[in-house]
C-alpha cells in the first residue's frame, strides 16, 4: 500500500486536484494500492491552523511516500506577515524534505501545435527536460532582510551555493540526460556572478562520470532567448533555483500553456512533491475553467519516480494523449469555435480514456 498525501491548496488548487484524485480512483478501481491522506498547506492552513505548513501537515509529509499538491497563494495573503504567506509553506516543505530536485517536462502534444504562441515548425516535436535545484541559491540564502538604515528602505538577499549542492543537482541532471538524447545544458551567468562560476566549475568535474553525455554552457540570458528562438535545440537544461522558477514558466508556453507542465520534486530517496507549475490563479478560482492536464500528468510523474509504477504512469499519459486526440479542451488550449470543457469535464474525458483502455 502506497501512501499519497494530497495538499488542495489554495486558488484552483482544490478543483485540480479533484480531477487527479479521479485518476487515483480509477487506478484503485483497476487493483492499484494507493491510500489518499488529506492536509492543508499554504494560504489554507494559515486560515484554518495559523501556519502555512502546520504541524499537522508536516507529521504526514514524514510517513507519506509521495505528495500530491495543488497550488498555493492569493491576493488576500499580500499583507500577511512573509513568514506565514502561503509561498512560504511551500519554501518549508520542500525545505524540510530536502526536495533538492525539481524535474520538468516540457512536452508538446502534437494535437496542440496550433496552441503554442511559436510557429509549428519551432515547436512540433518538442520534448525538453528542465532539472532545476529547489533548496538553494537566492530563495534559501541567507542574510535576506527588508530594513530601513541610514534612513532608507533596503532589501537585500543573497545567492549561494556550495559545490555539494551542486553536485547533486548535477549528477540529477546528468542522469536524466544519459537516459535520453545525452545532451545537457547547464544555465548560469558566469560572466557576472561567483556562485556561477563555481556551478559551472562543479558541472565540468561531475562530466567526467558521465562520459556519454555532451555537455554545454550557457549564461542566461541568452538561453532565455534560445528557449524562443529555437527550443528544439535542448535536451536537458539544469540550472539554479532562481533561473530555474524563470526558464520553465518560458518554456511553459512552447507547449500551448502552462496548464499542460507537470513538475516532480524529488529528495535523495525519490520521496517526492508533484505538482502542476503554474500558481493558483485566483481570478479564474471556482469557475471551472482551470486545465487539471498538468496535474494529472504530475501524477503520472508520481507512479513513476517514487511509486515505480512504470505501466501506470504510462496509462495515464495516455489517457491525457488519447483525450487531446479526441477533441477535449480547456479554454486555455482550445482555437476558436473548438468546444470548450470545464475543469472537471477533462478530468472525466481523462478517466474515460483510462477506462477504455482498461
Amino acid at each position: 500500500m502506497s501512501k499519497i498525501l494530497v495538499l488542495a491548496g489554495d486558488g484552483i488548487g482544490p478543483e485540480i486536484v479533484q480531477q487527479a484524485v479521479k485518476v487515483l480512483d480509477q487506478l484503485n478501481e483497476q487493483g492499484c494500492k494507493l491510500e489518499l491522506e488529506h492536509a492543508n498547506l499554504g494560504g489554507i492552513a494559515y486560515d484554518q491552523e495559523g501556519s502555512p505548513f502546520p504541524d499537522s501537515t508536516r507529521a504526514l509529509a514524514e510517513q507519506a511516500d509521495a505528495i500530491l499538491l495543488g497550488a498555493v497563494g492569493g491576493p488576500q495573503y499580500d499583507s500577511v506577515e512573509r513568514h506565514l504567506r502561503p509561498e512560504q509553506g511551500l519554501l518549508d516543505i520542500r525545505g524540510h524534505l530536502n526536495l533538492f530536485a525539481n524535474l520538468r517536462p516540457a512536452l508538446l502534444y502534437k494535437d496542440l501545435a496550433e496552441a503554442s504562441s511559436l510557429k509549428p515548425e519551432l515547436v512540433a516535436g518538442l520534448d525538453l527536460l528542465i532539472v532545476r535545484e529547489l533548496v538553494g541559491g537566492i530563495y534559501f540564502g541567507q542574510p535576506r532582510a527588508k530594513e530601513i538604515k541610514d534612513g532608507r528602505r533596503w532589501g537585500y538577499n543573497t545567492m549561494v551555493y556550495d559545490e555539494d549542492e551542486i553536485r547533486r543537482i548535477a549528477h540529477v541532471a546528468f542522469a536524466a540526460a544519459a537516459k535520453r538524447d545525452g545532451r545537457l545544458c547547464s544555465v548560469d551567468k558566469a560572466n557576472v556572478l561567483e556562485v556561477s562560476l563555481l556551478w559551472r566549475e562543479v558541472m565540468e568535474e561531475v562530466k567526467a562520470d558521465y562520459p556519454t553525455v555532451e555537455l554545454s554552457h550557457m549564461y542566461v540570458d541568452n538561453a532565455a532567448m534560445q528557449l524562443i528562438r529555437a527550443p528544439k535545440q535542448f535536451d536537458v537544461m539544469v540550472t539554479s533555483n532562481l533561473f530555474g522558477d524563470i526558464l520553465s514558466d518560458a518554456a511553459a508556453m512552447l507547449t500551448g500553456s502552462i496548464g499542460m507542465l507537470p513538475s516532480a520534486s524529488l529528495n535523495q530517496d525519490n520521496l517526492g512533491m508533484y505538482e502542476p507549475i503554474h500558481g493558483s490563479a485566483p481570478d479564474i478560482a471556482g469557475k471551472g475553467l482551470a486545465n487539471p492536464l498538468a496535474t494529472i500528468l504530475s501524477v503520472a510523474m508520481m507512479l513513476r519516480y517514487s511509486l515505480g509504477l512504470e505501466a501506470e504512469a504510462k496509462q495515464v499519459e495516455e489517457a491525457v494523449m488519447q483525450a487531446l486526440t479526441t477533441g477535449a479542451r480547456t479554454a486555455d488550449i482550445a482555437k476558436s469555435g473548438e468546444t470548450v470543457l470545464s475543469t472537471h469535464e477533462m478530468g472525466d474525458a481523462v478517466v474515460k480514456a483510462m477506462q477504455a483502455a482498461n
